[in-house]
């Protein structure tokens, strides 16, 4: 098993989902993409489900959560019903480069810390302006460097704390991806990274009791798999100071209008 598959397996098996920004970018996303009742909302790389309840809940929106492990399928549907949300959400297993939806199918595509990951970002943003509705929204947040080239050792901690196959852009290179597919109207938010808020964040995310099931799953895992042992042995002998990380590593809202074919 290849170490990216290995990290998303681990998370996949815990129920936990991470984006940077947490609960803050989700709710910027929103309001930047007009999210509301009547809108029907894709989020790629669904993860666990958490946004996908989250702005259900929230929002009274539908949504279709989509990811391609089969796995953070199973956890998106268990915290959907926990969180009285199966009537306004769906789920499938795919993959962002080829999504399984008729063209102009949606009214917003979202994804967090997804299109960093696939080999064909093109290909998959493409995909976003495919199945949306002309004058839809798409609204991304993905890891941005802020200078080029990173020193290694951010390099290894963006690998160990966001995935081993993470391969982040510039602020240029996300926007000039999202034109280049048909985008307009461009918002564009560069925020720098504050591990504690980022901790943080994750437990406003989950709340008390989601972050202890999340951790008796964890203990589990470390208790009765090996690869996992070693895999958290690796992420703590690495180390990073935070201005090294704050200087060249951050994450960007990036939000368009998909325009109208004869546009």
């Amino acid at each position: 098993m290849e170490d990216a598959q290995d990290f998303f397996d681990f998370a996949a098996e815990a129920g936990l989902t991470k984006h940077l920004g947490n609960l803050d970018a989700t709710d910027k996303l929103a309001r930047l993409c007009q999210i509301d009742q009547e809108k029907f909302v894709l989020d790629v790389g669904c993860g666990s489900g958490a946004t996908a309840a989250y702005l259900a809940k929230t929002q009274g929106c539908r949504v279709m959560g989509v990811d391609i492990l089969p796995r953070m399928i199973d956890r998106a549907r268990e915290l959907a019903h926990r969180k009285g949300v199966t009537s306004l959400t769906e789920f499938k297993v795919a993959d962002a480069q080829k999504l399984p939806f008729p063209d102009q199918n949606f009214d917003v595509v979202i994804t967090e810390s997804v299109t960093a990951f696939p080999k064909d970002k093109e290909l998959a943003v493409n995909e976003y302006a495919r199945v949306l509705k002309p004058g839809g929204y798409v609204g991304l947040n993905e890891s941005t460097w802020l200078k080029i080239p990173p020193p290694q050792e951010v390099l290894e901690w963006a690998s160990q704390e966001i995935g081993a196959a993470v391969n982040p852009l510039t602020q240029e290179q996300w926007t000039g991806l999202l034109e280049k597919a048909g985008f307009k109207d461009m918002v564009v938010e560069i925020q720098e990274i504050d591990v504690r808020d980022e901790a943080r964040g994750i437990l406003a995310r989950y709340g008390l009791s989601g972050m202890l099931r999340v951790l008796g799953r964890t203990f589990k895992l470390y208790r009765k798999n090996l690869a996992y042992r070693e895999f958290v042995k690796g992420v703590r002998q690495k180390g990073i100071t935070p201005e090294s990380l704050t200087e060249y590593f951050g994450y960007g809202i990036y939000v368009g209008i998909r325009s109208a074919p004869e546009e």
